[in-house]
């Protein structure tokens, strides 16, 4: 309820942050303009992106679909923070996203 993952394979010369912000505008809308949402929908400010290699592509997928059961007993917010530790991203609390309980 709190946040989505999505598979992307990308050129490198396309702009991660561009894709987002039309991926956030285009489903903003159309959540929007079905009534999916009782009230006005928006998402936070930012993002988390992780590449990963082709080879490793069967694990993620996985790793996606097993969310619902993963989150029985790990919390997005501890999925982000480990993942940032994975991938060695230096962070600061004050600048994470706004975590829901």
């Amino acid at each position: 309820p709190d946040h989505i993952h999505i598979l992307i394979g990308m050129k490198p010369t396309c702009c991660i942050s561009d894709l987002v912000r039309e991926i956030k505008k285009s489903s903003t809308e159309y959540i929007n303009s079905n009534g999916l949402c009782p009230s006005i929908f928006r998402w936070q400010n930012g993002f988390g992106a992780f590449s990963y290699s082709h080879g490793h592509l069967e694990r993620v997928i996985n790793y996606i679909r097993n969310q619902k059961e993963h989150h029985r007993s790990n919390t997005f917010k501890t999925e982000y923070i480990d993942f940032l530790e994975k991938f060695n991203v230096s962070y600061e609390d004050n600048y994470l996203f706004e975590w829901l309980n």
